[in-house]
């Protein structure tokens, strides 16, 4: 079980001394104050992170002064949280660790941010980097034009998802960016990488992530329940018009291992590193109805205020590199123990969280999504 999530800080410009291993740290003491439990509790740990170099998950038992029977790192990028969920998860059930906690975060500064890119696989520093193409913008700007050609959407309907997810920002105040966002400033932003603008991508923030997954008669308070998990890495071969995703594999058994429908969850939280990525995963996981990518984008989200990253996603709250994976789990675990503030989805008893990395030719090589539940 889920017993808790805490996040530490956004911040674009975070005060001296607030590195990697310190934003882990007030993460990691956060979860568990809300879980009322203490360190000596913890003999599990879960890292994700880019920064933390060349300190590893065991050199952070060391500065918390924790000692662990489970210790797992994983380096894949938004996939991680979900890819560290399930095997924490398999940990509690098989009695290898009673209280695991989960971490991700980063502190990427200018220099070390784009070292990152440059460097994020073999792939791309040998074959992307000397076409011109050093980062994730000019890559995802393609697949954004070929899915609204193929999809007979224009700026203004992926516009939906930044200008909606702003609005869930506004009643977030851990979210870097509030204030409103209209179509209007939306479309007349400065250009990146055509047809991607500047709401169109994440702002890089520093910032940590952590969740609280132990047995439930030692957890305080609510506590969630992974009702289903599923994960699908290096799908591309078997997508013939390259425009689907590994979740659109996936989707099916996580639905059936669940026992639900994508038509019985309350919020989803998907991973929205671009807006046409977040369409492209509610799609595949079958959250449109029928299929009607503008009705859902325009009424759906926007005149609805359907609740689709209700923290305002990477878009507004900010990606903090690693913990971007596992930003929308926390949000999640929020809503469904009640802890949302303004925000609060009203009964929100069922949520679908996604994570996805690992940028090869078009988006994420690896996909992972989770079906939570409420507990009482």
């Amino acid at each position: 079980m889920i017993a808790a999530a805490y996040e530490a800080r956004y911040e674009r410009h975070p005060a001296a001394g607030r590195d990697t291993t310190a934003l882990l740290a007030e993460a990691f003491a956060g979860a568990l104050e809300e879980a009322g439990l203490t360190a000596a509790d913890v003999d599990g740990l879960g890292v994700a992170s880019f920064s933390l170099q060349p300190d590893h998950a065991i050199d952070l038992c060391w500065r918390l002064g924790i000692t662990v029977r489970w210790l797992m790192e994983d380096p894949h990028g938004g996939a991680s949280a979900v890819n560290l969920l399930q095997h924490a998860v398999r940990a509690v059930e098989a009695g290898d660790a009673e209280t695991i906690v989960l971490l991700a975060g980063d502190h990427l500064d200018r220099a070390a941010f784009a070292r990152l890119v440059r460097q994020y696989n073999r792939a791309t520093a040998e074959q992307l980097v000397p076409l011109g193409y050093p980062g994730p913008n000019a890559l995802f700007a393609m697949l954004t034009t070929r899915y609204g050609e193929a999809h007979g959407l224009d700026r203004e309907d992926l516009g939906c998802v930044p200008v909606a997810q702003r609005a869930w920002a506004g009643r977030n105040p851990g979210a870097v960016y509030r204030a409103p966002l209209s179509f209007e400033e939306y479309l007349a932003a400065p250009p990146v990488a055509t047809p991607l603008t500047r709401y169109d991508c994440v702002p890089v923030v520093a910032g940590a992530d952590a969740i609280v997954v132990t047995r439930r008669e030692r957890a305080a308070g609510p506590t969630v329940r992974v009702r289903a998990i599923a994960q699908l890495h290096n799908d591309d071969q078997q997508q013939d018009d390259r425009l689907r995703s590994g979740f659109a594999t996936l989707a099916p058994d996580l639905w059936r291992t669940a026992g639900v429908g994508p038509e019985d969850v309350d919020a989803a939280y998907v991973y929205d590193d671009y807006p046409v990525m977040a369409v492209v995963q509610a799609a595949d996981l079958g959250l449109v109805p029928g299929g009607d990518l503008r009705r859902w984008l325009r009424r759906t989200l926007v005149e609805e205020a359907w609740p689709l990253n209700t923290s305002g996603g990477q878009l507004s709250a900010g990606q903090a590199g690693a913990a971007a994976g596992l930003h929308g789990v926390v949000e999640a675990v929020q809503q469904l123990r009640g802890r949302a503030g303004e925000r609060q989805v009203p009964a929100c008893e069922l949520a679908v969280v996604t994570g996805y990395g690992m940028v090869l030719y078009r988006h994420g090589a690896c996909h992972g999504a989770a079906v939570l539940e409420r507990l009482s």
